[in-house]
């Protein structure tokens, strides 16, 4: 945007400098050529003048002393000629070239005077152009044509005149970018402050959103009136969805923890209830309800399980993550001899460290034995790796149970989600949830994907501490 707005007020600058200047060249240069043909044609209908009486009486030595001294004062020829376009006098100067009536530029003018016509302005003097400005004025006695006199002159002093006018000129026009450049750059910087610390508040914000902390206020950064407004209404919506979302955390978090105990003492009550029914309706009542109280429980940990995850982002320590999984497998890996499942560990050994919140591995790594072993059959085994490729690192958990159908493989990390083909399959659908939280704040990226061989297998990509 800075490189934008910098462009136009340059465009501007520029249709102004071209706008103005290129008129004001051409007028220079037309005003020198039209001072030179004034003063020419002057001199040049003074000699017609001078040369009636010379011609009619058939003498040049009458006028050659003029013509002469005339070209050694202003360096301009100017030769008389006749009726028939014979040279009749001439400024004689033998350093001077020599004049080619037969020359179109020469002869055109000179058959104008002869016909009586007078001579025209010319063209813009262009700095380039060498062209000498040809004048022809007739010679008059009595209303009869009875000679012309031709002037050549050099445009080379005038020529140079307007090429420093135009030099001046463009140098005006190179200090008026310099000056807009030097203006503009400022004043685009003092426009689009405002703007970047939106921006990066705006980032700070989504930051914030996952860490739990309180977003940073844009506040008073300069720039115009509109801008500072918009800074300080970003400040209040900031500070509510921040405010809201903390109040939401606080939330799910008191009431995951306050209702575990009232939750404990009823699985307490329901469990001293075994045996003292005898009614067969009423045990089985008793056992749903042991069922249900143990399913709640599930999703009250799962519950503070996310609200931990969510409100960790900031607090980053770093972990081997070789030593972590070795740890979590030898402690899991008594469920899975309980269940005929075996877990494989595979590890680069190089104890590549990743930053991840407080117990972050250890729940990740819980969450996903947690799944694959509910879904694995007898018999069959749990693949986690940890393979290291330049700075990343890569922790995957494969497991060979029935897998996720291809459009399901998206939904799997939504709150609460169950695919319905494992609806009877214990758990509160947060696992995954939770897991998608860890990595998102360890700055990792997560993927599901279906490996040949079936299965379903997570892999979570993190960078090197």
């Amino acid at each position: 945007m800075r490189v934008r707005l910098q462009g136009i007020v340059l465009t501007l600058v520029a249709l102004l400098v071209f706008g103005l200047g290129i008129p004001l060249a051409r007028s220079i240069a037309a005003g020198a050529q039209q001072d030179l043909f004034l003063d020419r044609l002057t001199d040049t209908a003074r000699f017609a003048s001078l040369a009636q009486r010379p011609l009619l009486d058939n003498k040049s030595s009458l006028i050659e002393p003029d013509l002469t001294r005339y070209h050694e004062v202003y360096g301009v020829q100017a030769v008389v000629v006749d009726q028939d376009g014979k040279v009749f006098a001439s400024s004689f100067v033998p350093s001077a070239p020599h004049i080619d009536l037969d020359d179109e530029r020469i002869s055109g003018p000179v058959h104008e005077a002869l016909a009586g016509r007078r001579s025209q302005p010319a063209g813009v003097l262009m700095p380039w152009d060498s062209t000498p400005l040809v004048l022809a004025e007739p010679v008059l006695a009595d209303g009869e044509v009875h000679g012309a006199v031709l002037t050549v002159s050099d445009t080379g002093a005038e020529r140079a005149d307007v090429l420093w006018w135009w030099l001046l000129l463009t140098a005006g026009g190179i200090l008026a970018f310099t000056l807009a450049l030097a203006v503009a750059v400022p004043v685009v910087r003092w426009i689009l402050r405002p703007v970047h610390r939106l921006d990066d508040a705006t980032g700070a914000l989504v930051a914030s959103v996952l860490s739990g902390r309180e977003a940073e206020p844009v506040g008073e950064s300069g720039g115009p009136p509109e801008l500072r407004q918009l800074g300080r209404s970003f400040d209040r919506m900031a500070s509510s969805v921040s405010g809201a979302l903390a109040a939401q955390r606080a939330f799910v978090a008191d009431a995951s923890h306050q209702l575990r105990n009232p939750l404990t003492a009823l699985k307490i009550r329901l469990g001293n209830l075994e045996g003292h029914v005898d009614d067969e309706p009423a045990a089985a009542d008793l056992e749903a309800a042991r069922v249900d109280a143990g399913r709640l429980h599930q999703i009250l940990d799962g519950l503070l399980s996310m609200a931990r995850a969510e409100a960790s982002g900031g607090e980053l320590d770093p972990v081997v993550l070789d030593e972590a999984v070795a740890e979590r497998v030898a402690d899991w890996s008594v469920v899975g001899e309980a269940r005929d499942v075996r877990l494989v560990v595979e590890t680069s050994g190089d104890g590549a460290r990743v930053c991840m919140p407080p117990r972050g591995a250890e729940t990740i790594l819980d969450a996903l034995l947690d799944n694959a072993l509910k879904f694995t059959a007898s018999g069959t085994e749990i693949l986690i790796a940890v393979a290291r490729s330049g700075d990343r690192v890569r922790l995957s958990v494969r497991d060979h149970g029935p897998g996720l159908p291809p459009d399901e493989l998206d939904r799997a990390l939504d709150r609460f989600w169950r695919s319905p083909a494992h609806q009877n399959v214990p758990g509160s659908g947060l696992g995954l949830a939770i897991v998608s939280e860890i990595v998102a704040h360890s700055d990792g990226e997560l993927e599901l994907d279906l490996p040949e061989g079936g299965g379903l297998r997570i892999s979570m990509v993190f960078p090197v501490a």
